[in-house]
């Protein structure tokens, strides 16, 4: 059943995702694990866009350019062997307040090392530096996992910190499984145009 609210949460990121993403446009894969998002982002913006990819892992980095290489070869993608803590330092200053769309898929590399998972510390940093990277109405999506050790807390401090950003500049949703105890959520934030 899980899998099923899995890919539903993933295609509800998507959708949005599409609504502000243009053609020739800028986005960000905080998370790129298998590269299956970053494939999406590319396909979005096409030849004259650009999507920046972050990963920690050196298999999803490979993994994502061997998708990519396959998928879409003339695609322009820039991925990035870091935490997304550092996306401030690792985009140019230009694309501040440009871009579009930045998905977030939390938790640990899909057939990796489950070990190795997103910390909220970090996570908190990226998102927290992204607001301020989004353009006007542009969106955050940040898929959410609790069965994993410090998922659960993870999970609470990004809801949490969504909560408190200001209702004159963004809007945010939190879709999530009432009747499941580890199901995956998905927040949405939206910065108002």
């Amino acid at each position: 059943m899980f899998i099923l609210h899995l890919h539903a949460i993933l295609k509800t990121a998507h959708a949005y995702v599409k609504q502000s993403l243009s053609k020739g446009g800028i986005a960000i894969d905080a998370t790129v694990g298998n590269g299956h998002d970053t494939l999406f982002l590319a396909q979005l913006v096409g030849s004259e866009g650009i999507v920046f990819g972050f990963d920690i892992q050196s298999l999803a980095i490979d993994s994502t350019l061997a998708l990519l290489s396959s998928q879409a070869p003339s695609h322009p993608v820039k991925l990035i062997q870091a935490s997304h803590q550092y996306l401030e330092k690792e985009l140019p200053q230009s694309y501040k307040g440009k871009v579009e769309a930045i998905m977030f898929n939390l938790g640990y590399l899909p057939g990796g090392n489950k070990e190795l998972v997103t910390k909220t510390t970090s996570t908190l940093a990226a998102l927290q530096a992204s607001t301020e990277w989004l353009a006007p109405s542009g969106v955050i999506t940040v898929a959410l996992y609790t069965g994993h050790p410090g998922g659960k807390e993870e999970t609470e401090a990004v809801v949490a910190w969504a909560s408190h950003l200001a209702p004159q500049q963004f809007d945010i949703v939190w879709h999530q499984m009432l009747n499941r105890k580890h199901a995956p959520s998905l927040v949405i934030i939206q910065k108002k145009g």
